[in-house]
């Protein structure tokens, strides 16, 4: 290597330091992301301007030819071979787009190398040579840091031609400033031996490769998070509205469902038990719309969530196909069932998505087909203890134009409007059962020929338990019906709507109980109290006063309590039974209260006594 007195070409290597010494304190200072290549270019100024001081010390050394000028001679050698070696290393980063570096033989030889020269470099001896107003290095060391560096510029060609597809142009620049400036450097150095430019060649490439590097801009991402904290928010406020609105269109239509239950316990005529049923449908179909339009935004927010449990299959196909037959009606449908009796009688997955995946695709094939027939055909494959349910919905019907069957799992959307405008729905359902096979890595197909009908196929793992009967996963319930007689049996009901405790009521007329009621729970909080008894609470959750569950917490800090408390509640979605079991309350019942529910919990908390 060459240098000189205090002159010169030490005039660039002075300026050079004070200009990385700047340059270093406002990257230290800026806000970074982490990333491979800035750890890299950390380590690339380090060396930069620990070289540069090397370089500034020597200078004054020169004068006196003192032993521990040649120490700093090879510790400045290996301080440029450093360099080198790590701009070599960012251009292995860069060339395999790596996100770290990932040791692989290549690497580890790469490293050895290093290694291997750094030793080299500080065991070989270095030589200077004085010549009038000049001094310049020579020997074993130095001859081995340029043939040293000759191989890693090598290695950075070889790389970069290999992978020119997958470098990005603007981080080939200080690699290709790298490779020229040492040539000219080389050639520089060759002609007048007394120009030493190597250190302000390196902080001219350190500062060309600050601006190729991808840092995202920290104020960026500042702005991404607070607008993806805004778009929580909004996200937040959607659920929480559709949370409200669930709630209150179920408030009348627990009236509306209620009322129309009771009025089918009494002598009517065939024409008002008609109009009853058709007053019960329109209440289902009102209720599946809330229920649907509640799954999709809990898709969206990937908050829908699959809870698995042991279940049978074959009793959720009994009732898929009451179902189907129930929601006939008057049109001469020719319903067709197939069950395959090998599937096992105990397997483990979400029934409750599955039995709606399936009535999806029933109650499409019904709407659609006027006449002819619908379908419904369960197959299996068992195999290493899963068991694939295969089933298909075909019917008669409309059928579906091969242009539409890409877009049938869109929300909202409806085909031949003009000529299937009487036909209710809002879209939702094949998209919801599109989501819901996702979520169980399950899959659908589609077949379908306009105006003469469609298949539906999905098959969905669900694992096989072994050893179990459908009896003993089954509740054991005993049917009840209205003459069962509950008469010196106290239930009060709790609920701040007049409306919903008259349903509650009349549904409750049948047992022959003694009924109360109360608008909130601070009246029944001092009721309990006061040492009134009852056999059974029902107990609304939102209440203005105070909530059921603020309620019940008071109730269970009154000594000796242990009254059945049932929330009664139009917060019906999916997860709020297992949040108010785990509050404590011994059962959940949702509004519009179903009969068969109400007939469950009466059964659970008075058939023993």
């Amino acid at each position: 290597m060459l240098f000189e007195g205090v002159n010169n070409t030490m005039l660039f290597s002075i300026i050079s330091f004070v200009y990385m010494l700047f340059f270093t304190a406002s990257f230290v200072i800026k806000k970074k992301v982490k990333s491979i290549e800035l750890t890299i270019f950390k380590w690339i100024i380090i060396v930069n301007l620990l070289s540069l001081t090397t370089e500034c010390l020597m200078a004054f050394l020169m004068m006196s030819n003192n032993s521990i000028l040649y120490i700093i001679l090879k510790i400045f050698n290996i301080l440029i071979f450093s360099y080198v070696f790590l701009v070599g290393l960012y251009c292995y980063v860069i060339s395999k787009n790596l996100d770290n570096i990932i040791f692989t033989i290549r690497s580890k030889i790469y490293f050895t190398y290093y290694i291997l020269i750094c030793i080299g470099l500080l065991v070989l001896p270095v030589k200077l040579n004085n010549v009038k107003y000049m001094q310049y290095s020579y020997g074993p060391s130095v001859n081995l840091l340029f043939i040293s560096i000759s191989v890693l510029i090598s290695l950075m060609i070889i790389l970069m031609l290999c992978n020119f597809h997958n470098i990005k142009k603007k981080k080939a620049i200080p690699i290709i400033a790298l490779v020229g400036l040492i040539g000219i450097n080389a050639f520089v150095q060759y002609i007048y031996p007394n120009i030493l430019l190597v250190n302000s060649m390196f902080s001219l490439i350190t500062f060309l490769m600050f601006f190729t590097i991808e840092n995202p801009d920290i104020k960026m991402i500042e702005q991404l998070n607070i607008a993806r904290d805004q778009a929580d928010k909004a996200n937040n406020a959607k659920s929480e509205f559709l949370s409200s609105m669930s709630h209150e269109i179920r408030t009348p239509l627990n009236a509306i469902v209620g009322f129309s239950q009771a009025l089918k316990e009494e002598e009517l005529t065939d024409q008002a038990k008609d109009e009853v049923n058709d007053i019960m449908s329109a209440s289902e179909s009102l209720l599946e719309i809330v229920n649907g339009i509640l799954d999709i935004s809990k898709i969206e927010a990937n908050k829908l969530e699959i809870v698995n449990k042991e279940y049978s299959f074959k009793k959720i196909y009994h009732e898929l196909c009451n179902l189907t037959k129930a929601r006939l009606g008057d049109k001469p449908l020719e319903l067709r069932f197939f069950y395959d009796e090998t599937i096992p009688d105990v397997i483990y997955g979400d029934s409750t998505r599955i039995k709606q995946i399936i009535l999806n695709l029933l109650t499409n094939s019904v709407k659609y087909t006027k006449e002819g027939y619908v379908e419904f055909k369960v197959n299996s494959v068992t195999k290493n203890g899963i068991c694939r349910l295969i089933v298909s919905v075909e019917d008669s019907g409309i059928g579906i134009k091969e242009d539409n069957i890409d877009k049938l799992f869109s929300k909202f959307e409806r085909f031949d409007l003009k000529e299937n405008i009487t036909i209710e729905g809002t879209g939702l359902g094949l998209a919801i059962t599109k989501k819901l096979i996702d979520l169980m890595n399950g899959k659908i197909v589609v077949q379908s020929v306009y105006g003469k009908g469609s298949r539906f196929t999905i098959a969905i793992d669900q694992k096989i338990v072994e050893g179990k009967t459908i009896e003993d996963i089954e509740e054991k319930t005993t049917e009840v019906t209205k003459e069962m007689d509950l008469t010196g049996k106290k239930i009060i009901i709790v609920d701040d709507n007049s409306l919903n405790l008259k349903v509650a009521s009349r549904l409750l007329k049948i047992y022959n109980s003694d009924i109360e009621t109360l608008d909130n729970g601070y009246d029944l909080i001092n009721k309990i109290k006061n040492k009134e008894h009852y056999d059974l609470i029902l107990l609304d959750d939102m209440m203005p006063k105070i909530s059921g569950k603020d309620t019940l917490k008071e109730l269970k800090n009154i000594p000796d309590f242990n009254i059945p408390t049932v929330v009664l509640t139009a917060n019906a979605i999916e997860g709020m039974k297992e949040g108010y079991l785990n509050a404590g309350f011994d059962d959940y019942l949702s509004k519009p209260i179903d009969k068969n529910e109400l007939n469950r919990i009466i059964t659970k908390f008075f058939s023993n006594k």
